[in-house]
């Protein structure tokens, strides 16, 4: 749609598909057109970024994401077919510092429009323990650290990217892209807004679910296979203890599982939640050594046909009866 953008020639992008690497998957399941069609053409970079732009653009977009659904997202390595194919693009919406290829693909292309979803809320460091009162410290260091102007995005530097997990924070982005999307495309201006103000309704419908749900628990310790739930903790009271880290693949120490054994005896822990999109191996080792039951906590990084709904808001409801029933919602 863009014809500012910069053209790659079509002998480049023949001998670029002649090499036969890893096509966009898009949303919609089309993959062939990645960009240069007659609508806003926007590269995602996971499910959480594409499922806004597709909820923002409406009809005016075509959105194709860069992980394909099923895929872990932060071992996504961009091809050179993708590179190209993101050239071909409008707009790249994406969230630095979760998918490290992704960054660097994005900063080194020439589209024009890149949405980094990290600006447009604040982030916090989290690590094995989130939410609740041991929270409180790290967001105080998180927000100095942000008056002093530092890399909200930076998961290495410990901020956490799983912003889309706490329905406020996902708003603030939705906010945010539907304004870019107002100014990169200002012919369809009034319907993005439109079309954000509607996305921001239901998120703020889904806050107040999520809080009336869970106010009223037996315990508000939950157990999980990686630390992607700290905003959502944090919002709500709860506490997330995660068996790894911000990385769903690091493996956690023998003291770390012994310390998780103990705060379940001591909290009244009933599950240990583990995801969809990597090996339940670990979470059933640490439950069946604590006596505990399992069952799925989804990140919602993509959706599968192992997820218990067909896009973010059943997911996160689904979430939600799984948090209900684990920590005894009364």
């Amino acid at each position: 749609m863009n014809v500012r953008r910069r053209r790659i020639s079509g002998i480049a992008v023949t001998a670029v598909a002649a090499l036969g690497l890893g096509t966009l998957s898009a949303c919609s399941g089309d993959s062939a057109a990645a960009g240069n069609t007659d609508k806003f053409d926007v590269v995602a970079s996971f499910y959480p970024m594409a499922f806004l732009a597709e909820q923002i653009g409406g009809d005016h977009v075509n959105v194709t994401s860069l992980t394909a659904p099923g895929q872990e997202p932060h071992d996504l390595e961009v091809s050179t077919k993708q590179r190209a194919q993101l050239e071909e693009s409008d707009a790249a919406l994406f969230l630095k510092g979760l998918q490290p290829a992704v960054d660097e693909a994005v900063t080194q292309s020439g589209i024009k429009t890149k949405i980094d979803a990290a600006t447009l809320t604040s982030l916090e460091a989290h690590g094995d323990e989130a939410g609740g009162h041991a929270e409180e410290e790290h967001a105080e260091e998180g927000h100095a650290e942000d008056e002093h102007g530092h890399d909200h995005g930076d998961e290495a530097g410990g901020k956490d990217p799983h912003i889309w997990l706490d329905p406020v924070k996902y708003a603030e982005v939705a906010e945010g892209v539907g304004k870019t999307f107002e100014k990169a495309d200002p012919d369809h201006a009034a319907d993005y807004r439109k079309n954000t103000e509607a996305l921001v309704k239901r998120l703020g419908e889904l806050d107040t679910k999520f809080e009336t749900g869970l106010k009223d628990t037996r315990t508000r310790v939950f157990i999980t296979t990686h630390a992607a739930f700290g905003y959502l903790a944090e919002r709500y009271g709860l506490t997330e203890e995660a068996i790894s880290g911000l990385d769903p693949e690091s493996e956690p120490s023998a003291a770390r599982i012994k310390e998780l054994e103990k705060t379940a005896r001591a909290d009244g822990v009933s599950t240990v939640f583990y995801e969809t999109l990597v090996s339940d191996k670990t979470a059933r080792t640490v439950a069946k050594d604590a006596k505990l039951k399992t069952d799925v906590l989804d990140p919602i990084e993509g959706i599968t046909g192992k997820s218990r709904g067909d896009d973010y808001f059943q997911v996160m409801e689904a979430n939600l009866k799984a948090l209900q029933t684990a920590l005894g919602a009364k």
